[in-house]
């Protein structure tokens, strides 16, 4: 599971993992938000309205979920429970209030806090985005130095500074974890 603050990089770093691994799974969340340009529907995100996220919630269908600046994203959990019965990996792109949800639900499951490399890194980022005003952007900020505050409720912090290390870290990490074929215990 890949946590971090909004606009670290968690996207970037996850479509990078996919090249590295071919064989992992990437959970695609439900969210109740709109979808930003070039996001598409079932590929990104499933984009669903709030009825839909509420029966969702009450049907079990969701791992985990969680209210992010005026909208709902989720982890559907049939998908990540057929995954891992195939013993294969799967990466859920979360955010950090998520995480603490999933080590809940799946104890054995591999959390990585993914931070910038300083808060002004993050701004910067935030700011080419263009998806905020200013008072959006000082609540992402404040609520980034919060969840970067966490890390020690993580297996590993990884500083999304510059793409490949990052992703080669992640995916050194997720190599790590799997199981030992040839360990009989």
């Amino acid at each position: 599971m890949i946590a971090g603050p909004s606009g670290v990089g968690k996207g970037t770093l996850v479509r990078r993992l996919r090249e590295l691994l071919p064989d992992l799974y990437v959970s695609v969340s439900v969210t109740t938000r709109r979808p930003r340009p070039a996001e598409h529907d079932g590929v990104d995100y499933f984009f669903v309205d709030d009825e839909g996220f509420d029966r969702m919630i009450d049907d079990g269908e969701l791992l985990e979920w969680a209210e992010i600046f005026g909208h709902r994203s989720g982890t559907p959990a049939r998908a990540i429970r057929d995954v891992r019965s195939e013993g294969r990996d799967a990466v859920l792109e979360i955010d950090v209030q998520g995480a603490g949800i999933v080590r809940r639900q799946v104890p054995d499951a591999v959390l990585i806090l993914l931070v910038p490399p300083s808060l002004g890194e993050l701004e910067r980022r935030l700011r080419t985005r263009a998806t905020e005003d200013e008072e959006k952007l000082a609540r992402r900020l404040a609520r980034a130095e919060e969840e970067m505050a966490q890390g020690d409720r993580f297996d590993h912090v990884v500083v999304n500074d510059e793409l490949e290390g990052a992703s080669s870290q992640v995916a050194a990490i997720i190599g790590s974890s799997r199981s030992d074929p040839e360990d009989p215990s």
